[in-house]
């Protein structure tokens, strides 16, 4: 939930509107759902890390993950009646040290 928060305000800074957090159905949940200045759905998948001892954090996004965050986009999209809407699935890998230092290794358009 934390990097969730420093993800949230990072699309903010940018005149992004969160439309969504934790969105869930029983096939899954997307962390974030955000629309630009220029009505784009973004759907923003973050993972948290304290290091990457074992691998970046955007590593664990395997490609079944990948297929269902494209399954749960089109799903909010419907439910949402924004059917239509250009949108993309973007990544957030948020590096938490032990310094209390935040990275953010943001990436548009990953799916």
């Amino acid at each position: 939930a934390l990097g969730e928060d420093f993800v949230a305000k990072y699309l903010e800074r940018r005149n992004y509107e969160i439309l969504d957090r934790n969105w869930r159905i029983k096939e899954g949940e997307i962390d974030l759902v955000a629309i630009t200045e220029f009505g784009v759905v973004v759907f923003v998948e973050v993972k948290t890390r304290t290091s990457v001892a074992f691998g970046h954090p955007l590593e664990a996004i395997t490609k079944e993950k990948a297929y269902r965050l494209q399954r749960l986009a089109l799903a909010w999209l419907t439910i949402n009646h924004k059917w239509g809407f250009e949108y993309r699935i973007d990544a957030a890998a948020v590096l938490i040290s032990k310094g209390e230092k935040i990275e953010i290794d943001y990436r548009i358009a990953v799916l």
